[in-house]
């Protein structure tokens, strides 16, 4: 039977009189996606830095791919590759030359070393920019640098501590392009972040954590399944007039600033989406289309936690 990737038992972390975790229990499996949610002082990075072997745990027992963490601290950290969320790097090191220095803490033989070095560049196009002080890089490129060199020692798990913060929409998708075929491929990727339909498009499965606690973990599917309210937007032609949106009063109307759409609030056990659309026709809303909302995991994370999904 093939050992989890990460099985995580009681694990607790004390720090004086915080405790940051308090005795939680988590397991991925080889090849998943996984996304671990939670706002700001949850145990998100507490949590990874244990993972990653930056920070000891109180108690609690930790195991990657079936090696104990503590007594296979070694054999650990040749498994996991991390990117941190900050830029931790010498800003005048060389990009090459950076990568070719994280090979050699993991004995990796010069010429081995240098063969990964220049495939991962050609793979995250940072070819050209090999011989670039990391000062020089624009914001986009030294997240894939950070990325790249968690890869040179070729990780089975790859752990992302909220890899997209302040980047742009068009970064933002082609890191998750790059993410996927990195998982494709057989990478395990855990992933934190705040941008919930991040996870909502990535992850297979999520977790989410708060005050040290677990309090979901299941599939992205059951998760999005235990909303008991659904929010749709409705696209009109023609606005809505003060009469028709009196008749929408139960369904918490909230229109945008064209006026040309509306957002819908119900709860899915007393109403369904026949019973929505006969009162706007009754109302002589004419009706273009009606969607869901984007991003339906944080209506779960705040339905869960009580707090907004950027925390």
């Amino acid at each position: 039977m093939t050992a989890p990737a990460i099985s995580i038992q009681g694990l607790s972390k004390q720090y004086g009189d915080l405790t940051a975790l308090h005795g939680i229990d988590l397991e991925v499996q080889p090849g998943e996606f996984f996304g671990l949610l939670g706002p700001n002082g949850a145990g998100k990075t507490t949590t990874i830095n244990i993972l990653a072997g930056l920070c000891v745990k109180t108690a609690g027992t930790v195991q990657l791919f079936g090696h104990d963490l503590v007594r296979e601290y070694r054999r650990c950290r040749e498994l996991v590759g991390l990117v941190p969320q900050e830029f931790n790097f010498d800003q005048f090191v060389r990009l090459r030359v950076m990568l070719v220095f994280q090979g050699g803490f993991f004995g990796i033989p010069t010429p081995e070393c240098h063969r990964r070095v220049d495939e991962i560049l050609r793979t995250l196009d940072l070819d050209d920019k090999k011989q670039s002080q990391m000062r020089h890089l624009s914001g986009g490129m030294k997240r894939r640098a950070l990325i790249a060199r968690a890869l040179v020692h070729r990780p089975q798990l790859l752990i992302l501590d909220e890899p997209t913060a302040g980047v742009d929409v068009d970064l933002r998708k082609a890191l998750w392009a790059l993410l996927r075929e990195l998982n494709a491929a057989g990478t395990t990727i855990l992933l934190t972040t705040h941008y919930l339909e991040e996870a909502e498009a990535l992850c297979d499965r999520v977790a989410i954590i708060d005050h040290g606690r677990i309090i979901a973990d299941d599939s992205t599917r059951n998760l999005l399944n235990t909303l008991t309210r659904e929010t749709i937007i409705v696209t009109t032609t023609g606005g809505l007039s003060e009469t028709s949106l009196a008749g929408l009063a139960d369904y918490d109307p909230t229109v945008n600033g064209g006026g040309d759409e509306v957002r819908l609030s119900f709860d899915k056990a007393s109403t369904d989406y026949n019973a929505v659309l006969r009162t706007l026709l009754e109302g002589g809303i004419d009706v273009t289309s009606i969607r869901p909302v984007d991003n339906r995991l944080e209506q779960v994370f705040l339905q869960l936690t009580g707090r907004q999904g950027k925390a």
